[in-house]
């Protein structure tokens, strides 16, 4: 049995991606703060704060002896907030960076380094398009740039990872239709936005076997632009 692992598994695209994979027959190992309320026999919840780089490590480490390897790690841990650059000081952009890059790397760098022992494996990042564009991060000024450096963490995990079957990919989602959204943007036209299970299927569409020969770093999850 595959072994998946999935960080925000209590967010909506968390939960999302956790029950895309044990539909389709995956061992999933549910990351977050707070239970998800998946009950299935092949999903395993572990309660972790990503902030702390050791128990990352050791967590990683606890799967890979109990299953082997680690086949697909999908991390979509992460906050938002807005904020225009004139009004963001150091500790603002700080607080994001732990938000989005710090949860990020600390989990993704022990998760590459035991595929790279195994030659194989898919690691899919959450990204945000005001960081793939800073034209795009207008308003957004400390999310942005936390967000721009999942990008070039992909980067350079993929140039490290060249000869290898192990691969990163960004996925890079439009407005998702959440509840929050809903409440957050009440006239806004939800038709356009993408919803969780839409990008669930993407991620597992690249894990396939159909999509073993595809080596797309920026997966743009849009709706009408």
């Amino acid at each position: 049995m595959k072994t998946a692992m999935v960080t925000g598994a209590s967010g909506n695209l968390g939960k999302a991606i956790v029950q895309k994979f044990l539909d389709e027959g995956f061992l999933v190992f549910g990351i977050s703060r707070h239970e998800p309320g998946i009950a299935h026999p092949h999903f395993k919840f572990i309660s972790l704060d990503l902030a702390d780089e050791q128990k990352c490590h050791e967590l990683v480490k606890q799967i890979t002896d109990e299953c082997n390897q680690i086949d697909v790690a999908v991390l979509t841990a992460g906050g938002f907030a807005m904020g225009a650059l004139t009004d963001t000081r150091w500790n603002d952009f700080v607080d994001q960076l732990n938000l989005n890059f710090r949860t990020t790397y600390n989990i993704a760098q022990p998760v590459f380094t035991a595929m790279m022992k195994e030659g194989k494996g898919r690691i899919f990042l959450t990204g945000a398009r005001p960081g793939s564009d800073m034209r795009y991060s207008k308003g957004l000024a400390a999310y942005g740039l936390s967000k721009s450096l999942i990008f070039r963490l992909a980067e350079q995990m993929n140039e490290e990872a060249k000869g290898s079957n192990v691969v990163t990919a960004v996925i890079v989602p439009s407005t998702i239709d959440t509840p929050q959204n809903r409440q957050a943007m009440p006239n806004a036209d939800a038709k356009k936005w993408v919803k969780p299970e839409e990008i669930a299927g993407i991620v597992y569409f690249h894990c396939t076997d159909a999509a073993d020969c595809v080596r797309e770093t920026v997966i743009k999850v849009y709706k009408n632009g």
